[in-house]
């Protein structure tokens, strides 16, 4: 059988044990991963695994089940233990299967037919950390991993949806370690994407990783002032992070989010725009249709600083009383959520350099620790390490450090680079927020 028709079985099972809706997810995933440290293999695993759940409805209550058995002569007793579940729990006026809509025809180009083999990402491994021990005053490593993933869904309703797509991951990273005794410090990079032809060189990763580990040498504790914060673009994405939670229409709908009274009104600097869009050929988190089978769409969450719409699934857009906007995410052994896809904040029109030029001194952020962020409140204070800003140039090395602010007005004072990368899920710019506060000594 194929895949769509296993699970098409599995909801008919469902509806013969009393279900009055039903619909079927299975995910197939295969993956390859090496680690190498100091010329030596750590790490070789081959991963394989096939699960498949089941949500039914029993008027307005539901349940999920979840196997990784997908054998159709127990679905029978699958779908039986589901629906006895569905009858005891309570009702929930807001879940429901959505009617299936025509599915546009996409070229996501998300299957890469190149499928490694282990001593090749051994050698792409071997690469990128021999470049970062090439780097002078690297002492140490902890090591280079590259990595192979493959991704297939499957999804069956009762309303009439049936889909699935693959989609592709080939990954390298590397840290290196620099200085020596209590005086070492630590940096990494990484790059991944759904074809291999995208995947940066291994020895760029090695080498970036190990130069940033030297950068780092000797910190200082940085004396506490308010002051302009630059976002490294690899942690930019952090604050965009942020604002996806803000938006998401679960916490809208809890009213547990800063920005629930927000619709329509400037949550950015005017100039940006958020985009998601699971649409983008190649992209990280492309998909044609959603985790209830709605078809993806770019959409605008914030345009010129004005928010436009809420991150939705089916039921936070029914308790909102608005639709689906094609963000349902979920796995097999639970029901879906709105989630972003493939999130960027727009480029601005200034080099990283002239963001800073006028900055007489600032904090550059490389690394964020912690989550110290209030979703209620939007308060803002998390650890940071970077370099000091001085005169417009980066200058000493600092750790130890906290900075802090308040989200709804660090939006408002976001002013972005021009040097935005597609290189993971979530992307942004450089990005410069005045006025923080920096907590250190």
């Amino acid at each position: 059988m194929s895949r769509l028709d296993r699970l098409a079985a599995l909801v008919d099972a469902a509806r013969r044990a009393g279900a009055d809706a039903a619909d079927a997810l299975l995910i197939e995933s295969q993956s390859l991963s090496v680690q190498r440290r100091l010329g030596q293999t750590e790490h070789l695993e081959r991963a394989e695994s096939t699960d498949i759940g089941l949500r039914v409805f029993v008027g307005a209550r539901s349940a999920v089940v979840s196997s990784n058995v997908t054998d159709p002569r127990g679905f029978t007793a699958l779908a039986e233990r589901a629906v006895a579940m569905a009858r005891v729990v309570p009702e929930d006026p807001f879940a429901a299967i959505p009617e299936a809509r025509p599915l546009p025809v996409l070229a996501l180009d998300l299957d890469d037919p190149t499928e490694p083999g282990a001593e090749q990402l051994l050698a792409r491994a071997s690469a990128a950390e021999e470049a970062a021990l090439a780097i002078k005053g690297v002492t140490n490593s902890e090591g280079a991993e590259a990595g192979w993933t493959r991704n297939r869904v499957a999804l069956v309703t009762s309303r009439g949806f049936a889909g699935e797509y693959a989609r592709t991951g080939h990954s390298i990273s590397a840290t290196a370690l620099a200085g020596s005794g209590t005086g070492m410090e630590r940096d990494y990079d990484h790059s991944t994407a759904v074809h291999l032809a995208d995947l940066e060189d291994a020895a760029l990763i090695g080498r970036r990783a190990g130069e940033r580990a030297v950068r780092r040498l000797n910190p200082v504790r940085a004396t506490t002032a308010r002051i302009p914060v630059v976002f490294d673009p690899r942690i930019a994405g952090s604050l965009l992070g942020h604002l996806s939670a803000a938006i998401n229409g679960a916490a809208v709908a809890r009213g547990t989010s800063f920005l629930k009274d927000a619709m329509g009104k400037q949550v950015l600097a005017r100039g940006l725009t958020v985009t998601d869009d699971a649409t983008r050929p190649r992209g990280m988190r492309s998909r044609p249709f959603d985790g209830e089978g709605t078809p993806t769409a770019p959409l605008a969450l914030v345009q010129d600083g004005v928010l436009q719409s809420w991150v939705l699934d089916g039921r936070s857009a029914r308790q909102l009383g608005l639709a689906s906007t094609g963000h349902a995410s979920r796995g097999t052994s639970g029901p879906p959520g709105p989630a972003t896809t493939n999130l960027w904040l727009n480029a601005g029109h200034v080099t990283p350099r002239e963001l800073m030029e006028d900055i007489a001194e600032g904090l550059y952020v490389t690394e964020m620790i912690g989550m110290g962020v209030n979703p209620i409140t939007g308060d803002y204070s998390r650890g940071a390490a970077g370099f000091m800003i001085r005169g417009g140039e980066l200058a000493e090395p600092v750790s130890e450090i906290t900075i802090a602010g308040r989200l709804p007005e660090m939006f408002l004072h976001l002013t972005p680079a021009c040097d935005l990368a597609f290189r993971r899920g979530t992307d942004a710019p450089t990005l410069r927020v005045d006025g923080m506060t920096l907590a250190g000594r």
